[in-house]
Formats: C-alpha cells, structure tokens, sequence
C-alpha cells in the first residue's frame, strides 16, 4: 500500500485507539461502497479485506463488490452498546478497522480506523482512482479518534448572530442549501490544508458521525444536526470565511468550526435523519440568518450553546428535539426551511409519488433513473412515459436498497432529492476538484 506521512493529530488517535480492538460479544453492521473518482462508476469485483486496525496482518473478512460496488452487509464485533452512552467511560465505545481495496485497473486504498458500534449499520464509502487518473485523492485514508473520546481542541466562542454588511455584496438575500461546502482540511491559515468539495448532506452526514454517537436516541441525533446544519448554514449564508479572504466555506478544526474527517464510515441512522431534513435550520424571530449554534461535549468542555452529552440525557428523558434545542437555546428558537436548494433539477413536487401517479414529474422521475441505472444496472431500466406504474416502483424500490433507504417502491422527499442527488452526480462530464 502506499505510503503517507501522519499528523501529529492522526499519530496521538491512531496510538490512542489500539485498546479497543478486543473481540466482545456485541456486534455492529458495515457495509462498504466503493465508486471509481471518474464519472462515479461502482466498481465491481473489488477485493475488500477486513481486519482489526491493531492487527492488520490478520484478515478477518474478504468480500467481494456486486454490480453496485456494494460489499454483503457484514456484521464485526464491537464493544458493548452502554459505553457509547456513557461519558465517564475509559473504554472505548467502538472497534476499529482496517479496510483495504484493490480491484483490476484501480490504485489500491487502504482505510485505517473504520468505527463500527454496538447494534449500528456503518456504511463506508471507498473513492478508487483509476490507473491512468490525475486525480490526487488520498490512497491511505487515516479516520482519528472520535470526538466524544479523544482530545480536541476546545470551540473559540463567537456570536450567534453575525454582524451584516448592507451593501449587498457580503451576504447571500436567501437561505440557500448549497450543492457543494468547500472544506479547508485544518485551521483556517494554514496554507498547507487541502480543501475538499463535499456535497452538502454528505458534510453534514460526516460531522454528525464525528461529533456524536448514532447509538443515542432519535430525538437527541435530530437535535444536534439541526445544530450542526444551522451551524453550517450560518457559515454558508454570511460567507464568513470568504468575507476574510480565504477561498472555502468552513474549517475541519474544531477550535474554528466542528469536526469533520476525508472519508470517513458514517451511520445508516444519521444518514437517513440528514436526507428527511437536510434542508431545515435553526432561527430566532425577527433574524434572517441561521443561528451560528456553538456546541460542546459538555463534559470535558462546556460552552453557552448545546451540551451534547446533555442532549443525549434529555433525549433518553423523552425530550423531542425541539424541545432539547429550546432547553439550551430559548424558547424563541424554532426550525426553519430553506428557501431554494441548489443543484437540483427539479424539486419535490410537495407530495409522495406512487403507483397512480402521473405527470411531468413522473416522467422527470423515470428519465433519471434510467439514467442512473446505466451506472447502477441492477435498477432496471424503464419506459419514460409519465405513469407510475408497478415498474417504475420497482425501479424506485432497487435504488432505495442500494442507497439506504426504506425500501417502499414510494417517491417520498429523501427519495426524490436522493434520486437527484445521483442523477446529478452520474450525469455531470466533470466536478470540481
């Protein structure tokens, strides 16, 4: 495998992580996904070898990719579930794991610290470049400790509320969900960071798998993406970065901005939380912008925004979400929906699309499937005509087990704006780089 030179950050997680690798009798799911870097093509046949990252020497599964670039889920051990909901754990609450790639025409990838938990289905995504690419993605990906169990650097405070030019040339007029965050891989003047284009949902997917455990409950999970999405919006809409001079939307550095990490696994529950709200924010009355929403563990850290320990607390008390980001924010705090969402074609048409259905947006529907599927062949390829027939649902059904979602053969609104979201990635002769 090729070589890379390690941070002194990625050195102190990789040391710190090797406890965790003893076999326990709780089990977690991954799945790997691997697409070539060119044209978003799944690559098929690719060889995934798995084993601990603290015995990387001694395979504990080889599987093979399907015409999806889809590994079999695979279940892997992982320490008991009750560490991940405890703060005062010396333990580590998630096993890790090597993941190494080859198949034929592609420069192998290694991944070193994959998380599984207890009861959770990871999913890991692996980008291959082709022999003859110019590409310059890593080939060793190296995921550092978890933000709940490793040391960071603390948040430097800020206002929630921005203070905004007039002039019109600052600020965006509206609330935008961007295509693309450009993401400055380190603090924010050091000029030896790479900066990444990542898709919006998938940043927001990542940071939530960095920031809190997916074992916690629903409520406290949807709370803290909605902070980490106002968050991300706030940064997004006030261009705060840019307004300095830097050419990128927001920070890896903790200290800056909230935690984010190249290639890392992320969890099937956050992923699907993202794709039902990916769109919403957090306001106060009488604020155009989205609240800047500071966060911290709460425990080693403390801050006047969101404990996140604390949401996890309030969650298992039965809080709804709302009602955990009004308990640290005000009773004025409520969630708000973006006005426009950018790089779609089309947008939901404001209701689910089943069997019965017709019209243009059905017909929108088909055309991109058919095209995806020219990518992705196990979805079968169907007629254009406009009419959601028993085929057009079983298309929708095959694209919705490929990519995580409830396999109901229904257009409902992550469905439609995940369909989107491959069409246009399948569909695009170039993407940023």
């Amino acid at each position: 495998m090729p070589e890379t030179d390690l941070t002194l950050e990625q050195e102190t997680a990789q040391n710190s992580s090797q406890e965790n690798n003893t076999p326990s009798n709780e089990e977690g799911t991954i799945q790997i996904s691997v697409v070539s870097t060119i044209g978003e093509v799944p690559v098929e046949n690719a060889t995934v070898t798995i084993s601990y990252t603290g015995d990387p020497g001694s395979p504990l599964k080889v599987l093979t990719t399907d015409s999806s670039g889809q590994t079999p889920v695979t279940e892997l051990p992982a320490p008991p579930v009750e560490l991940s909901l405890q703060p005062e754990s010396e333990q580590q609450p998630y096993s890790e794991y090597n993941i190494e790639v080859t198949a034929e025409g592609y420069e192998p990838v290694l991944v070193s610290g994959s998380e599984i938990l207890a009861g959770q289905f990871s999913l890991q995504p692996i980008r291959m470049n082709p022999l003859a690419s110019t590409e310059e993605d890593e080939k060793v990906v190296i995921i550092p400790v978890h933000t709940l169990f490793g040391e960071y650097p603390p948040k430097i405070p800020e206002e929630e509320i921005k203070p905004m030019a007039e002039t019109g040339e600052i600020v965006l007029s509206r609330v935008v969900v961007p295509e693309y965050v450009i993401v400055h891989d380190g603090v924010p003047n050091d000029s030896t960071a790479k900066n990444y284009w990542v898709r919006y949902r998938d940043y927001i997917k990542n940071v939530a798998s960095c920031e809190i455990y997916s074992t916690w409950p629903e409520a406290a999970i949807y709370a803290n993406i909605l902070v980490i999405m106002s968050f991300t919006l706030n940064r997004v809409y006030t261009e705060w970065y840019r307004n300095q001079g830097y050419n990128f939307t927001i920070t890896s550095s903790t200290a800056y901005d909230q935690k984010w990490i190249y290639g890392r696994n992320i969890f099937e529950n956050i992923d699907y939380l993202v794709d039902n709200v990916f769109a919403n924010y957090l306001s106060r009355p009488g604020v155009r912008q989205p609240i800047f929403t500071s966060y911290c563990d709460g425990k080693r850290v403390t801050c006047s925004g969101l404990s996140q320990w604390g949401s996890m607390y309030l969650g298992e008390q039965g809080y709804s979400a709302i009602e955990i980001i009004r308990y640290y924010y005000g009773s004025d705090m409520y969630i708000n929906t973006a006005d426009i969402i950018s790089g779609v074609p089309s947008s939901w048409p404001g209701y689910n699309l089943g069997i019965g259905a017709s019209g243009e947006k059905v017909r929108q529907l088909q055309t991109q499937l058919n095209r995806i599927a020219r990518n992705y062949p196990a979805i079968p390829t169907i007629t254009a005509d406009g009419i959601y027939g028993p085929a057009t649902a079983e298309a929708v059904r095959t694209f919705q087990r490929i990519f995580h979602l409830p396999q109901t053969g229904i257009t409902d609104y992550p469905t439609w704006y995940e369909i989107s979201e491959i069409y246009v990635g399948v569909s695009r002769i170039s993407e940023p780089n």
